[in-house]
C-alpha cells in the first residue's frame, strides 16, 4: 500500500548520505487586496551526495524559485513561509546575511541561464574568477591568476591565457557560458544548482556545455541540482528525476524507473512533447475532457483542468505525495499505470 510522504528520505540511503534536505518548503508573495500567491507548495525533496538530481517543469512552475530559497535569495517581498531547507545537517535558515553570503560560492554555487547578464561588462575574464577566489580562499596575487587559468582550461575555454585578459563582450555565447561554470566551480563546491545553464544555446554548443557540466560534476563527486524545461536531457545526465508543476512536486523516481514507468499524467504530458508516436502525442496532448488552461486550480488537483484523468475526486481533494514503489512519489489520485 502506497504511504505518504511524512519522510521525504523513505526508500533512500540513510540521511549520512544526504547533502541537501528540503522538507515542506513553502514561497509566498502577498498581493494588494488579494490572497498571497503561492510560489512553491510544501515542496519536500532530498538531494544526495555525488548525486545529479534533474527538476523538470514548465515556465513558472517554481523551478527557478526553489533555486533561490536554496540559495536564500527570495526576492522581496516574496519570504520563505513554511519548511526547512538543510545542507549538511545546517539549517540555512537560521543562519544570517554574512553567513549565507560566506555560503555561497564557496559550498554551493549557481549556473544561471543568461552568462552575459552574470558577467560584469567591465572586468576581464581573469579579474571575475579572481574576485571569487579572493573571497573565499586566502592566496597570493599569483596564485589566484595561476588558479584563474587552470579554471579556464578545465572548462575548455580556447587559448585560455588570451581570454583570461578578454572582456564578456569579446566571447561567444559557448565560451561565456564556460567562463560562468569556471566561477561557479572556483572555490570546489560540495553543491551546484544549473538553472537552466545551456536555455540560450544552439544545439551543438548546448552539447558541449552538458557533456562538461557532467563531466566536471563526475570528476569532482560534487551534487548538482539540474533544472531544465527539457525532460529529455535528464536522461543523458541526472540519476534521479523530480517534476515540479504548480510550485509542487508532482513525482520524483530514479532514471531507470522514471522513463520505464511514468506515473503522473502531467510527466506522460511532457513525454509525450518528446514522443515520436504521433498516436501518443495527439491523445495526451488533448482530448474532450481537457477545458481551456486558466492557471492551476485553488481547489482539489491544480493540474485538473489539463487533466486527461480527471474526475469529481480530483475537483474537490487536494492530492498528497506517496510512495508507490521504493523512492518513486508522485502526487495523483489517478496515477497512469502500466497493462
Amino acid at each position: 500500500m502506497a504511504e505518504t510522504m511524512e519522510n521525504p528520505k523513505a526508500g533512500l540511503p540513510d540521511a549520512a548520505d544526504m547533502l541537501l534536505e528540503c522538507k515542506g518548503v513553502s514561497v509566498s508573495f502577498p498581493r494588494y487586496g488579494a490572497p498571497v500567491s503561492e510560489a512553491l507548495r510544501d515542496v519536500s525533496l532530498d538531494i544526495r551526495r555525488g548525486e545529479v538530481l534533474g527538476l523538470v517543469g514548465e515556465s513558472g512552475s517554481g523551478k527557478t524559485m526553489l533555486s533561490r530559497a536554496i540559495m536564500g535569495l527570495v526576492p522581496p517581498p516574496g519570504e520563505v513561509t513554511a519548511g526547512t531547507i538543510r545542507f549538511e545537517g545546517k539549517d540555512l535558515g537560521k543562519l544570517d546575511e554574512e553567513q549565507l553570503r560566506r555560503m555561497r560560492g564557496r559550498d554551493i554555487a549557481m549556473i544561471i541561464s543568461n552568462p552575459r547578464g552574470e558577467l560584469d561588462p567591465l572586468q576581464t575574464v581573469g579579474q571575475q574568477i579572481g574576485n571569487v577566489l579572493r573571497h573565499h580562499l586566502n592566496l597570493t596575487r599569483r596564485q589566484i591568476r595561476e588558479r584563474a587559468l587552470d579554471l579556464l582550461k578545465q572548462v575548455s575555454i580556447p587559448d585560455p591565457q588570451r581570454r583570461m585578459d578578454a572582456y564578456p563582450h569579446e566571447l561567444s555565447g559557448g565560451m561565456a557560458q564556460r567562463v560562468v561554470i569556471a566561477i561557479a566551480l572556483a572555490c570546489s563546491p560540495r553543491f551546484i544548482i544549473s538553472d537552466d545553464a545551456t536555455s540560450g544555446l544552439d544545439v551543438t554548443v548546448q552539447a558541449q556545455v552538458l557533456e562538461l557540466i557532467r563531466s566536471l560534476v563526475s570528476e569532482r563527486g560534487t551534487s548538482m541540482m539540474f533544472i531544465t524545461r527539457d525532460i529529455g536531457i535528464t536522461a543523458h545526465y541526472c540519476d534521479r528525476i523530480a517534476i515540479i508543476y504548480a510550485g509542487e512536486i508532482v513525482e520524483v523516481a530514479g532514471r531507470e524507473v522514471f522513463f520505464d514507468d511514468p506515473q503522473h499524467p502531467y510527466t506522460v504530458l511532457l513525454l509525450a512533447a518528446f514522443a515520436q508516436n504521433e498516436r501518443l502525442r495527439r491523445y495526451w496532448l488533448g482530448g474532450d475532457k481537457v477545458q481551456e488552461y486558466t492557471g492551476p486550480s485553488p481547489v482539489g488537483c491544480p493540474f485538473q483542468n489539463r487533466c486527461v484523468r480527471v474526475e469529481e475526486r480530483c475537483r474537490g481533494e487536494h492530492p498528497a505525495l506517496l510512495e508507490r514503489q521504493p523512492g518513486h512519489f508522485v502526487r495523483c489520485h489517478f496515477p497512469v499505470e502500466r497493462p
